[in-house]
């Protein structure tokens, strides 16, 4: 048990807490100094850190709020009926002791439960079949079928008795459930007692039955008890002798001093006696214990309340020697105290006084009245995570996933050993690939037309990684693989359940722990499997410490172990750990989202509540295009009155007032959209008029903002040909032309009242723009860019062209003289890439590039700098 529940030991839910902090820190501290250490990336540090504490978190929390989950499970089922709902109670802190103070409420009431049926059964038998007499035999006096004579009357009225005898034991169990203990004590004539108690039990039937009954009394016994008490115990225990005793048989009554304080009442009989089995269960309510002899059930239950009320005891006798019946024996004190009238809560809580043993005859003692439950399983408890996610994201009744898990670790295996010491190439290429089929083979999505298109378009952008050498071009990518990935997988299409779908890749982390516990439950099952792997973890760890040691100790041992075991660093180990499981973690959290994607179309902004009145919008609208339009004219001023007005007007040269609003119109193109969205959120459209006034208005709005995109473009135009190209001007060209075809896309929207469509089109096509702007090799392009400016005006950054990349290369030997190009493109010669690190862009540079000798480098440096300054 302590090994799934390892702070069980642990008796106080603080010290539990304290223990758990202190561990996930101290966890996170040693992972986080390792990765540190080992110069590991803080982007796979982080992860794992958090992972490593949470792990450690996860690992010592087992169990702790399981109790608490069960009982909620246990009380809902019980408030349904089901009162057989038990929770496992095995920490010994505050929570397993309210689990276990719970399970023994849930049996005390599961019992109380099962006496009221008892209860409702037996006295509707009782009252059956006296009452079923009685009217018998008045149907029979109406009729005439029976004369009413004393034989008919006395029938009659031994029917009532019984009915009265069934109310009376009736009316005491009530006494003994209210908690009334209130007694008379006062001495009393124990023979008196016990000869009226004869006198009773011969006129109740044995008489008639020829029963003889033989009373044995101890002279003097003085005793002091509640006469009515001690009288209702004598005529009970008679009344039970009487009725299980054969016609001439004999019940025996003795009365008898045991020591100096106590005595004993007992009562025997001929009957068939009472099966050991059942001993113990004699003198419960409603006779459970009874096969046969009639009766309510409660004769014994109400004497052997009344015996703990004076103090004493009853207990079942077994027979000796050739004795056979049954033999009953009350035990009580000679001078017991007076207990006071308590509530029937404070008698449950505070249990009798058990009586002293006696030395003749031991009796087995009879258990508490308060039934102690069974060791059980438990309630199946709910896992904390879904009662996190709930049913924004429930889990839909899935099994263990081996394949996914031994999936996903081998994925990270094989990232860990071939991306460390290696470029982006073949090998990086591969892991995607590797990865995205894993994901996507288990999708619930997978035959959808978004899911098959993203996977067209993702494949396309993942084989950047091959053709472009430029990392940032194979890291912007990735992004864009990984959102059309989470977009198809979750079935997203709103931006708010987008964002939802992105985040749920992290958050399946958390989501997807239930399942992974199943997996690794299921797995452990195998008996060959953990086995092997614990035998081989056995035999590796002693072939370390062994072959190290020796080692270490004998060189000519040292050297054999040089010559076999390949120098592998402790920090390359490391950040081999760390990119394993980062890359397989990633991968097993986006396979979960495949096989048990969220409910993501559940969310969405609030049900957006129009305006009364048209105006309320309109004139925030009217102000917004007015500014528009103001601008518009501005730029047009600018752009006839050319260089000579706006250096007159602003002070400004041409190329340094184009410049100096680019991120400014950025910023307007972006606001825009959101404007046009909250309008589109606001503005009624209840009528025909109303959806023609949205139309027009926001659909003005976006055309002015179309002007703002191309006099955005056009400025960035002018700037580059007066200062030259860059990838990041080509960059903010390209988001540049994707907002303004978010602006038509929006323009198409407002026409047709619906843009359902609009959050995926938009993601597509910038996905697309991605893959456009990899397969165009941006810094090819701008390296052409700059050579056509150099032969135009003489002009070079040469500075701006060596810091390009590979894929430069080629366009740089062509288009410069190759002393120049020589100089430019020197660092790409002699590419050591091995096949999983190949890249075309690598492996283009490297062709033909000339060598350089240290003496040429001087030179290189005077020839670069002389061609930016235009020497």
């Amino acid at each position: 048990m302590s090994r799934e529940r390892p702070l069980d030991g642990l008796g106080s839910i603080k010290v539990k807490l304290a223990v758990l902090v202190g561990l996930s820190i101290v966890a996170a501290s040693l992972v986080s100094e390792a990765g540190d250490r080992a110069g590991v990336s803080v982007w796979l540090t982080v992860p794992v850190t958090i992972a490593g504490a949470l792990l450690v978190v996860l690992w010592l929390a087992r169990g702790m709020t399981s109790p608490l989950r069960e009982m909620t499970a246990a009380a809902k089922a019980m408030a349904t009926g089901d009162r057989s709902q038990r929770v496992t109670a095995t920490s010994a802190d505050e929570v397993g002791e309210l689990a276990r103070a719970f399970n023994t409420m849930a049996a005390d009431l599961a019992a109380a439960d099962q006496q009221r049926r008892q209860l409702i059964a037996m006295v509707s038998h009782e009252l059956r079949t006296p009452l079923t007499a009685q009217r018998a035999l008045l149907e029979n006096l109406v009729d005439g079928v029976v004369s009413p004579d004393d034989a008919a009357l006395r029938t009659a009225l031994r029917q009532s008795e019984r009915l009265s005898d069934l109310v009376a034991d009736l009316l005491d169990l009530s006494r003994v459930d209210g908690g009334l203990r209130s007694l008379s004590i006062q001495p009393v004539d124990v023979a008196a007692i016990i000869a009226q108690g004869v006198a009773e039990a011969r006129a109740a039937g044995g008489d008639q039955r020829e029963i003889a009954f033989d009373a044995s009394i101890d002279e003097p016994l003085p005793v002091e008890a509640d006469p009515d008490r001690l009288a209702q115990v004598v005529a009970n225990l008679l009344d039970n002798a009487v009725r299980h005793s054969p016609v001439g048989g004999t019940v025996r009554v003795r009365a008898a001093r045991l020591g100096e304080d106590r005595w004993t009442l007992e009562v025997g009989d001929d009957g068939p006696g009472i099966d050991p089995e059942h001993a113990d269960r004699v003198f419960d309510r409603f006779g459970s214990w009874q096969e046969s002899g009639g009766g309510t059930g409660l004769g014994l239950a109400i004497a052997s309340w009344v015996c703990e009320l004076h103090g004493g005891s009853i207990t079942v006798v077994p027979p000796q020697g050739e004795t056979r019946g049954a033999h009953v024996r009350a035990t009580l004190p000679r001078h017991p105290a007076t207990p006071g009238p308590v509530s029937r809560s404070t008698a449950q809580a505070v249990p009798a006084t058990p009586p002293a043993k006696e030395p003749l005859m031991p009796s087995p003692q009879r258990p508490a009245t308060t039934i102690v439950p069974t060791p059980a399983p438990g309630v199946p408890a709910p896992a904390v995570v879904d009662s996190v996610f709930g049913d924004l994201w429930p889990e839909r009744g899935l099994g263990p996933r081996p394949g996914l898990v031994l999936g996903s670790v081998g994925i990270g295996a094989m990232a860990a050993l071939v991306l460390p010491d290696r470029r982006i190439g073949l090998g990086f290429l591969g892991i995607l690939l590797l990865a995205a089929a894993l994901v996507l083979r288990g999708a619930v999505r997978l035959r959808a037309p978004w899911t098959l298109v993203s996977a067209g378009v993702g494949v396309g952008l993942a084989s950047l990684a091959v053709l472009r050498a430029a990392e940032w071009i194979t890291v912007l990518a990735v992004l864009v693989c990984g959102l059309l990935l989470m977009t198809a997988l979750t079935g997203a299409l709103s931006f708010v359940s987008m964002l939802g779908g992105w985040a749920s890749w992290v958050l399946a982390a958390v989501r997807g722990l239930p399942l992974l516990g199943r997996t690794l439950t299921a797995m452990s099952s195998v008996s060959t499997l953990w086995p092997v792997v614990r035998t081989v973890s056995i035999s590796v760890a002693a072939l370390v410490i062994f072959g190290g040691l020796f080692a270490s100790g004998d060189a000519v041992f040292g050297s054999w172990t040089a010559a076999l075991v390949p120098d592998v660093a402790v920090d390359s180990v490391v950040q081999r750990f760390f990119i394993a499981f980062v890359v397989g973690g990633t991968v097993l959290a986006a396979s979960y989202v495949a096989i048990n994607p969220p409910r993501v179309d559940r969310l969405a902004l609030p049900q957006a509540r129009s305006v009364a009145r048209s105006w309320e919008w309109l004139v925030p609208a009217t102000f917004v295009i007015a500014v528009f339009v103001a601008f518009v004219v501005a730029q047009a001023a600018a752009m006839w009155g050319g260089h000579d007005y706006v250096q007159r007007t602003t002070g400004l040269t041409y190329a340094e007032y184009v410049h100096q609003g680019f991120g400014q119109l950025t910023a307007v193109t972006f606001l825009t959209l959101l404007t046009v969205a909250l309008g589109a959120r606001k503005a009624p459209r209840g009528t025909a008029r109303e959806q023609l006034l949205l139309r027009l208005v926001l659909g003005t709005l976006c055309l002015l903002a179309l002007v703002v995109v191309a006099s955005a473009l056009y400025r960035m135009s002018v700037y580059q040909e007066a200062y030259g190209f860059t990838v990041l001007r080509v960059l903010v060209d390209a988001f540049e032309l994707w907002m303004g075809l978010l602006l038509l896309l929006v323009i198409v929207a407002g026409v047709r009242l619906s843009g359902w469509w609009l959050p995926r089109v938009a993601l597509l096509s910038g996905a697309v723009l991605v893959l456009a702007i990899g397969l165009a090799n941006p810094e090819a392009w701008v390296a052409q860019r700059n050579i056509d400016r150099y032969e135009e005006t003489g002009r070079l950054d040469a500075v701006y062209l060596a810091s390009l990349g590979p894929d430069a290369a080629p366009t740089i030997r062509s288009g410069l003289p190759p002393r120049l190009a020589a100089c430019l493109t020197h660092d790409w010669r002699g590419s050591t890439d091995d096949w999983l690190s190949w890249n075309l862009g690598r492996a283009r540079a490297s062709d033909g590039v000339a060598a350089l000798t240290a003496a040429d480098q001087p030179a290189c440096n005077t020839l670069i700098v002389s061609s930016s300054t235009g020497g």
